[in-house]
């Protein structure tokens, strides 16, 4: 046999088994695959025979449409606490929230045996033009009662298109008779920043993260340092019992104060995935002391404000340990069936610590002094954390505050803060800080170690279920 033909029946064989080879391994990968679909099918199967069955034979009628809701919901809820699924109309109401406005009148509200009570209108809103007034009762809604209404069907009631006009029939202390007045809807932008100079301190009290956090923040440092003048003190950071919101509003109030490093990590299922978020040069306070307030109803975009100045020791953190919602939730819209809330990622601070269950410890312990007649019922409230909620993830170095299953510790601590600013432990505490006259318990900072992460753009949504509160009336604006 020749050189050249050997050596082309050689080529032929290599080539041969090649193939075979690849066949084999792509036959594997399929059978495999093959199998685990088959597998996902008969649970599928499953499921169609359940659903059949209860639409037939359930002793009522069942709605389509909220069997299918409850099955996704189940699915989602399945997996942490934080994942669910969202209607349509709960997705809208989910948008207004995060955008931060909406069309309606500018009151906040409560509901009160039965009836709407006006908490306080809003300034320079329809509500406030219109003479509505603290502690206002509205029975009914376009001279319909609202007696059997929730406070949100109420609340959606009186939301609406800009320029449409609404009657309310108002009950007012002093008033012999109940009386009509008309509110004309307009854009309604909820401030999540509220301040005012506590002497020479800048307050600054942060409620939430929507899209209008850090311009108000902005405006709202800028009105003191005016106000106060150049003897300002420094500035208190007020997140007590502020759940959350938005990713990017909570790296941009965190950028507001830092000048340089980074500010937080986000870690998803493969490596790949991790980002990071820098500060870029620019401190709002010009470089004056930062004190922030956090409690046990600080959660997750608070956390990582508080996080990130504490690993810098940009700032003091002063308060009690805080709820501990350590992941970050994105919402993935599913067209007109509204959107599904799911887990992506876990979040970290600067010096690369995982707070998932564990909350952020302050530098500086301190409780707040609970007036005599609430103290039975909050220490029958066992505080709430995110390691008190089943199905929590747990942190990944294996340290949160669960140390059994069935007796979990909680990771946040009360949420108790006195409404009268002069009863308000935590906040006096920050002011003599700041003055250098504080009596109590040493600064204890944390040392941030040098995170390992790729440079990321600053992007992402946090958008976060409602912290649990202690409060005994929900309050919604509208």
């Amino acid at each position: 046999m020749r050189k050249t033909d050997y050596a082309f029946w050689t080529f032929l064989l290599m080539a041969g088994l090649a193939g075979a080879t690849t066949l084999l391994n792509v036959t594997q990968t399929y059978s495999a695959t093959s199998s685990q679909n088959s597998e996902l099918y008969k649970q599928l199967d499953l499921f169609g025979d359940v659903l059949e069955r209860v639409r037939s034979d359930y002793v009522e009628k069942p709605d389509d449409t909220a069997l299918i809701e409850a099955a996704i919901n189940g699915m989602l809820a399945s997996l942490d606490p934080h994942s669910s699924y969202m209607s349509p109309k709960n997705f809208r109401d989910m948008q207004v929230q995060t955008r931060g406005e909406f069309g309606g009148l500018g009151i906040e509200v409560t509901m009160e045996n039965g009836v709407i009570k006006v908490v306080s209108p809003i300034d320079d809103t329809p509500a406030a033009k219109a003479g509505l007034m603290a502690n206002d009762l509205i029975t009914h809604l376009d001279n319909e009662a609202i007696s059997g209404l929730t406070l949100e069907q109420a609340v959606e009631k009186m939301r609406g298109p800009v320029n449409t006009p609404i009657m309310l029939t108002i009950v007012r202390k002093g008033k012999d008779e109940p009386f009509d007045v008309k509110v004309v809807r307009d854009v309604i932008r909820i401030n999540a920043v509220k301040s005012h100079a506590e002497g020479d301190i800048g307050y600054v009290k942060v409620t939430t993260f929507n899209e209008q956090t850090h311009a108000n923040l902005v405006k709202a440092v800028e009105s003191l340092d005016k106000q106060i003048g150049p003897n300002i003190k420094g500035y208190i950071i007020d997140l007590r019992n502020n759940p959350g919101g938005l990713l990017d509003q909570a790296i941009a109030v965190s950028d507001d104060f830092l000048e340089q490093g980074a500010i937080v990590l986000t870690k998803g299922r493969n490596n790949e995935e991790t980002q990071r978020a820098n500060a870029r040069p620019g401190d709002i306070s010009d470089g004056k002391k930062i004190v922030v307030l956090i409690n046990g109803g600080s959660a997750s975009a608070s956390e990582i404000v508080a996080g990130a100045l504490q690993d810098h020791k940009r700032a003091t953190i002063i308060g009690t340990r805080s709820f501990g919602k350590g992941s970050v939730q994105t919402i993935i819209p599913l067209g007109a069936n509204g959107a599904i809330r799911l887990t992506t990622a876990r979040y970290y601070t600067p010096s690369n610590r995982s707070i998932q269950a564990k909350g952020i410890e302050p530098d500086i312990n301190v409780e707040e002094a609970v007036p005599d007649d609430m103290k039975d019922k909050i220490a029958a409230e066992k505080p709430r954390g995110e390691a008190s909620l089943r199905g929590h993830l747990k942190n990944p170095d294996g340290t949160d505050q669960t140390k059994d299953d069935d007796l979990a510790e909680p990771s946040g601590s009360p949420s108790y803060v006195a409404k009268d600013a002069d009863k308000d432990t935590q906040l006096q505490y920050a002011i003599n800080f700041l003055h250098g006259t504080a009596k109590g318990p040493e600064t204890s900072s944390a040392t941030p170690s040098t995170p390992a992460a790729t440079p990321a753009p600053k992007s992402g949504s946090d958008n976060k279920a409602p912290v649990p509160s202690d409060d005994d009336k929900k309050v919604t604006p509208n």
